[in-house]
């Protein structure tokens, strides 16, 4: 079948999206901070003097807010009309690469330039039909390019709904985070530990983002936390869920931060700090999810 708006599309490629963007603030010790705080990322060469910015906070100088930046060429609104036009009204983001060439230090001021670099053939996927769209920024600190970042979109025509809703998806499950689901399976919440340093990580990784060591056993966590932060989801809709919903990083009492569904409160009353107790939710004959359900005595 001809492909005339993929055609269309393939005139963008090459053109530019952005032109001499410039990042709002310069490279900061705050900003790195908050990053570290959000990530759980203790590694020293991102604080005190000779600090430099975590590698993947590239693309985080870059971002333009909710103004955008006054460089954004017309070629992207252009395509991106075309699109809207033909249906495709959904996005989203599927994948990123980034190159970096030089650390990023504060008192950098960062400046980009973005082009779009491929538009993909139309193709048909669980979501709907349309198009992938990679874009590449490229990064300097004055003429000297520090880093490119690669970022890529699926804008698509949604698919129609299915008449029964397919199963929830399942997690990933690997070597690495198998007794974690395992524990779930059991009704247990499995907080790893570190047996050198006795940091607890959670999610599950293959050694100690604290002291790098590979040893390690668990503790069961309580079931007891807060909300610490949350969005509500609307859009794009996905098979198996319907929104609007909330997701929340609760943050156990332990120390730790887990990311679930918030029940036992409409999604527009989930609130920072909010008390929240553990359970297990089955969805199927086979899926066993933890969710966090506001406890009892709070008002809403």
């Amino acid at each position: 079948m001809d492909d005339e708006l993929g055609a269309r599309l393939k005139v963008y490629e090459g053109r530019a999206a952005t032109l001499t963007g410039t990042g709002r603030d310069p490279v900061n010790l705050p900003m790195i901070r908050h990053w570290c705080e959000a990530m759980g990322d203790t590694n020293p060469a991102y604080t005190g003097p000779g600090a430099i910015a975590p590698p993947t906070m590239l693309q985080a100088w870059t971002m333009g807010g909710l103004a955008g930046h006054e460089g954004r060429a017309a070629a992207h609104d252009e395509m991106f009309a075309l699109l809207d036009a033909a249906g495709c009204t959904s996005i989203v983001a599927t994948d990123c690469e980034q190159e970096y060439l030089r650390p990023l230090r504060p008192g950098d001021e960062v400046t980009f330039d973005t082009v779009i670099e491929s538009v993909s053939a139309r193709k048909t996927t669980k979501l709907g039909t349309g198009y992938f769209i990679t874009t590449r920024t490229d990064v300097r600190v004055g003429p000297e390019l520090v880093g490119t970042h690669r970022f890529r979109v699926l804008k698509y025509a949604p698919a129609r709904p299915a008449q029964q809703p397919p199963p929830r998806p399942r997690p990933v499950v690997n070597r690495d985070n198998a007794g974690f689901w395992e524990g779930v399976a059991r009704h247990r919440l499995l907080i790893q530990r570190c047996t050198a340093c006795a940091a607890l990580r959670l999610p599950w990784l293959p050694g100690c983002n604290a002291c790098g060591g590979p040893d390690w056993d668990t503790v069961e966590a309580s079931g007891e936390g807060t909300v610490y932060s949350y969005v509500v989801m609307h859009h794009p809709p996905f098979p198996a869920f319907d929104p609007p919903y909330a997701v929340a990083l609760i943050e156990l009492a332990e120390g730790v931060r887990i990311i679930s569904n918030v029940v036992g409160v409409p999604y527009d009353k989930v609130r920072i700090d909010m008390p929240v107790r553990l359970e297990f939710r089955s969805y199927d004959d086979e899926l066993v999810l933890p969710v966090f359900r506001v406890r009892e005595e709070v008002a809403v």
